[in-house]
């Protein structure tokens, strides 16, 4: 490593992490101010089980190298050799606008093809951002989630490093998606990106993450903030596929605010993780507006999934669609947990919650906790929500076929995601029902 302080946290860490990054005065400030609120809040008592976690035991900031590269040829084998293991090089070269790769706290490549730079488009790591472009940072930059939202965001903001900044200009359309994949390679490793996109008005960006980490019996961190900013007319479409080790506690804040008319879409995948909380959001702020939120779960063994999704109508004729699977194996755990809020005044409003879980087995269990909120009169909600498990006649039928237990569970399974799966581009896509088909070798039903 180049760059490693001893575990804990502390305000000189926080002013270390600053110092190292040369950012301007607002931004210590900020980030002291945060470490303060984290200090002060108490640890959340709902959701999952956060007590084995202890912040003493981690380390908030690990620098693989000196600077960050812009050809893979440049970046140290033993890190180019993780990524390219993961497909990121071959990613770049076929489907990908741009790629970023964060390794520990930083991201150590960043690209973006010439065609999308010569439109205006700005695609780098956040910490450049702040550098280059202090104007439109400030103005932007923990505008849509306060550093005193909840506890994590709180730390976040102390000791953020790396993520992506993505600035997308009026009326231009990302036609390939931009991606950043996001690796902890060291124990007890605590990883802290921020992401921040702007689209701005009548604009079009899909942003896919990705994340994983290896397997070693030591608690680890990753705590990443998010915000979205879809201006006037914009479409915002986020995806994420994570696939973290099982000593991952993967806790979360991702929000997105839409202006008049605009779109914001959240395609959530969660694969991996000991501990996950995660409800990415959306504020339909103008009329118009309108919310999509996709989310998979898939919890097996020990893990416990607690994710779900968040909109806030705030204004009339907004719309919104949730839409959650959750599938449980093995005695694994999956809850949902959801908040649809009305406001006053938010007439002609349209929003639908659908809740669907698919268990494997009798150890397995899965909770549904919703909140649905409405203050406003001539709206059309809905919720629905679903427990099944994979029926026998159906794994006849299939076996019947010439398939196997594993590949006709597969299979339906397969068909149970399909809402989720459909909006991937395909290659990602593919991967996914790889992933669920390898899930679902040995599975007892």
């Amino acid at each position: 490593m180049n760059y490693q302080p001893p575990k804990g946290l502390h305000a000189e860490l926080v002013r270390d992490i600053s110092a190292r990054k040369n950012e301007p005065a607002w931004m210590l400030e900020f980030r002291l101010r945060a470490l303060a609120t984290f200090e002060r809040m108490p640890m959340p008592t709902w959701g999952a089980d956060l007590s084995a976690l202890d912040f003493e035991d981690l380390y908030y900031y690990l620098k693989p190298f000196a600077q960050q590269q812009h050809t893979w040829e440049d970046v140290p084998a033993d890190i180019k050799d993780t990524f390219d293991a993961l497909g990121i090089l071959k990613a770049e070269q076929k489907y990908l606008a741009g790629v970023g790769a964060q390794y520990e706290s930083e991201m150590i490549y960043k690209q973006l093809r010439k065609k999308y730079h010569d439109q205006g488009i700005i695609f780098l790591d956040t910490g450049t951002a702040l550098q280059e472009y202090p104007e439109l940072f400030k103005r932007y930059f923990a505008s849509v989630i306060p550093a005193h939202d909840n506890k994590f965001a709180a730390l976040n903001s102390a000791v953020w490093s790396g993520g992506s900044f993505v600035y997308v200009p009026k009326g231009v359309r990302v036609d390939l998606p931009l991606q950043a994949y996001f690796r902890i390679n060291a124990k007890s490793m605590g990883q802290f990106e921020r992401t921040l996109i702007i689209a701005d008005e009548g604009s079009f960006v899909h942003y896919v993450e990705g994340c994983s980490a290896p397997v070693y019996n030591k608690n680890a961190l990753h705590s990443a903030v998010v915000e979205l900013v879809a201006l006037p007319g914009a479409h915002i479409r986020y995806t994420t596929i994570q696939n973290w080790s099982n000593d991952v506690y993967n806790l979360v804040t991702k929000r997105a605010l839409a202006k008049r008319d605009a779109c914001v879409e959240w395609i959530d995948g969660n694969f991996g993780s000991k501990v996950t909380m995660k409800y990415p959001a959306v504020v339909l702020q103008e009329p118009g507006a309108s919310a999509q939120i996709i989310s998979i779960a898939l919890a097996t063994g020990k893990q416990h999934l607690d994710a779900g999704a968040k909109v806030i109508h705030m204004a009339p004729q907004t719309r919104s669609h949730i839409i959650s699977k959750s599938l449980c194996k093995e005695g694994g755990r999956a809850s949902y947990r959801g908040l649809l809020k009305v406001l006053p005044n938010a007439t002609q409003v349209t929003a639908k919650v659908q809740c669907d879980a698919l268990l494997f087995d009798a150890d397995s269990r899965t909770d549904t906790y919703p909140t649905i909120d409405v203050r406003a009169e001539r709206v059309d909600i809905g919720h629905e929500a679903t427990v099944s498990k994979i029926k026998e006649d159906q794994l006849y039928y299939l076996m019947s076929r010439g398939l196997s237990d594993a590949q006709a569970r597969a299979l339906i399974v397969a068909g149970f995601i399909d809402p989720f799966t459909q909006f991937l581009p395909m290659e990602y896509a593919v991967e996914i029902n790889r992933l669920i088909a390898h899930e679902m070798e040995g599975s007892i039903g």
